[in-house]
């Protein structure tokens, strides 16, 4: 009898934008590069963060109520997959509140489970998007930062989207062929290495 051949499974990845403005570039981008990762075999799943609300984190908030249910819920769906794709927009800068908030909360504990353990063996794909030349590049080097903080490894290429507010077509690509080329590339790299760390 002939072996079997191994197909790996399609890598789980959770994908969000740190925006919930309805007309953001990042959240455009983050649903191009949803497709890039599924055209390269991902499963991905793309969530709105405005549907998670969670209050700013405070300690004593936390002490009093534990970690909010839409904590709970995103936690639990984090935990369902192996990678990662934030795209972060910038703010003076910086990340967004939205970013960090979200971040905050699901790294703490709860009950048993340590907090960062949520975090540790992920794979993290970062993007950005800015209507200035840049792309949100100050953003997203502190994002990966954070996520580095948390335990999560990153992916070594990042794609940071200058004029964004020219940059995309009709069909969620990305106008300039060049950046979409690089973009599926990335998205393919992040696949075939999410297989690597999580066969099955």
């Amino acid at each position: 009898m002939a072996d079997t051949l191994h197909v790996p499974h399609p890598p789980r990845i959770l994908a969000f934008a740190a925006s919930t403005r309805s007309a953001s570039f990042n959240r455009r981008l983050a649903r191009v590069a949803t497709e890039c990762v599924r055209q390269a075999g991902g499963d991905i799943t793309l969530i709105e963060l405005k549907d998670y609300p969670m209050p700013l984190y405070e300690g004593d908030l936390e002490a009093a109520e534990g970690i909010p249910e839409q904590g709970k819920r995103l936690k639990a769906l984090l935990a369902e997959h192996q990678g990662l794709l934030v795209v972060s927009p910038e703010y003076n800068g910086f990340i967004t509140p939205l970013l960090k908030n979200t971040l905050d909360w699901l790294s703490r504990p709860d009950g048993d489970q340590d907090g960062l353990a949520l975090f540790r063996d992920k794979l993290a794909l970062v993007l950005s998007a800015s209507p200035g030349a840049l792309g949100g590049l100050r953003s997203l080097t502190l994002a990966r930062q954070l996520l580095t903080n948390l335990g999560v490894m990153l992916m070594p290429d990042s794609l940071a989207v200058g004029r964004a507010h020219e940059a995309f077509g009709d069909d969620d690509t990305l106008k300039d062929a060049r950046q979409q080329a690089k973009l599926q590339g990335m998205a393919a790299k992040f696949v075939t290495t999410l297989q690597t760390l999580n066969p099955r």
